[in-house]
Formats: C-alpha cells, structure tokens, sequence
C-alpha cells in the first residue's frame, strides 16, 4: 500500500500483514515479544494439568490426534495452494489471452468468496455430484481459496526482478520457459518466502473453519470433549493456547528460513 506524504509529496510505502509478524534475526524487541509469547503460553500449558489435573490433564490427553490432524491439513493443503499459485502466477503474467484471462477470472472468484462458504460448497453442494471424504473436501477447499491468494503473491514476486534479467538470459540463448525456470522463480522465491510464510500461518488458523465438515483437527477435537465433560472454559483456553504456541512456532521457523536465504545458506 501507498500513501503520499502531504508536506514532501514524496510517496511512502505502508507495510501490512494479515499474518503474524515472523521475527528476524536482529529485532530484539520483536523476538523479545514472539519469546514472552511462547514461552508463556507453554509454561500455562504445562502448569495447568499440574495445578488441577481434572480436566486440564484429560483435555491435554484428549488432543495429540487432533494436532497432528491440523498440522498434517496445513501442511498438505499449503504445498497444494502453493503449485495452484506459481501457475496461476504464471498465467496472470502470461501473454495468452486465454490463459492470463483464466487465472485472472479464478483470483477474483475465489477471493471474493468466503473460505466457509467453499468448504460448504465443496463438501455439501458438490456433495451432490462428489461424495468427497471429509479431508479431502478440507484440503481441496483450503488448496483453492489460498492458492488464489498465493498467485498473487508469485506474481507480485515475479513482477519485482528486474526486467534486464529475463533480457538477459534471452540474449544468451535461453527460450522464456527456461529463463523462468532457471533465473526468474529462484529469486522470485527469495522475494516471495515472508509473504509466504504469513499465508502458511494464516491457513494454520483458517483450519480450524474445518471442524464443520466433520474433520477430527484440533478445534473438533475440543468441541468433542467439551460437549461431553460440559467444560467449555477449561477446553477452549487449551485450545486456544495450542494454536497460539503452533503459530508463533511456524512463525519462528518461517524467519529462520527468510534469514538463511538471504546469506545464502
């Protein structure tokens, strides 16, 4: 986003993030924050169950599957959402019509859709036609919604590396495809990996919409146990707490791999 600064007329660039911020190595304010964070909301989880046993200690039994569910969603529907955004990426910048028409057709109508209404749409409207399994239906509408929003993120990417370099490489006989392939998308993934990583964290939380559909993740999995025990307080706050450590653990993780891609390691 840009704003016009009224006194210089100088135009200033306005950083903004649906995602957490992903601390990076230096910003000791930052970490120092993400820290108190995470460390806290561990040292809650473990002293709850110690403090009172009944149902903490049950509720933290209760969940392990639930966890591994979510993470195994997040983890399959971003790899999806990313291959559906390099090549709808690609096709918003392609010079066929047909082709930059088509990607450009599906950002807008997916991104003008609620995330919810796809997962209702896909598992129970297209239920009609595909009698999907649940996590499949889960998968199948988180890969589509994000990789709308992770087209635009490659194709801003690719937009920013300079022009000479795809001149470049066709003067030194490259076809386009391989300037792409072999120029273009390697800097093009440095560029892109924090907007990147802020989707990843974005679609953990956006995981818990498929608990509707029936999916053991995490959020289920404590609506479960609260609707049986009558201990929504108690379950809801280790719920909360768990998503809260997962992503300001991936956030963490996330700005690892920003700092070592930018020294080449």
């Amino acid at each position: 986003m840009a704003e016009i600064n009224q006194n210089t007329g100088r135009q200033l660039k306005i950083e903004m993030t649906d995602g957490l911020l992903i601390p990076a190595k230096g910003e000791k304010g930052l970490f120092s924050a993400w820290r108190i964070c995470f460390y806290g909301a561990i040292a809650v989880l473990i002293a709850l169950p110690l403090i009172s046993p009944k149902p903490y200690a049950d509720i933290l039994k209760f969940l392990p599957d639930g966890i591994a569910s979510t993470f195994l969603l997040t983890v399959i529907s971003i790899f999806c959402a990313s291959i559906i955004g390099l090549f709808t990426g690609l096709g918003r910048i392609s010079r066929v019509p047909i082709i930059n028409g088509i990607a450009n057709i599906y950002v807008e109508v997916i991104r003008g859709i609620p995330l919810l209404v796809q997962l209702f749409y896909i598992y129970y409207a297209l239920g009609k036609f595909l009698h999907l399994k649940p996590m499949i239906a889960a998968v199948l509408a988180l890969s589509i919604c994000y990789g709308a929003y992770m087209g635009e993120i490659f194709r801003a990417g690719i937009a920013s590396v300079s022009k000479g370099q795809m001149e470049a490489a066709l003067s030194l006989g490259l076809s386009r495809g391989q300037a792409l392939r072999k120029i273009i998308l390697p800097q093009t993934l440095r560029l892109i990996l924090p907007p990147m990583g802020n989707e990843f964290i974005m679609l953990l939380k956006d995981s818990s919409l498929v608990s509707i559909l029936a999916v053991s993740d995490l959020l289920r999995r404590g609506r479960e146990f609260a609707s049986t025990s009558f201990e929504y307080f108690e379950t809801y706050t280790v719920v909360a707490l768990v998503y809260l450590v997962l992503t300001l653990f991936l956030s963490r993780l996330v700005g690892i791999m920003e700092e070592r891609m930018k020294h080449g390691r």
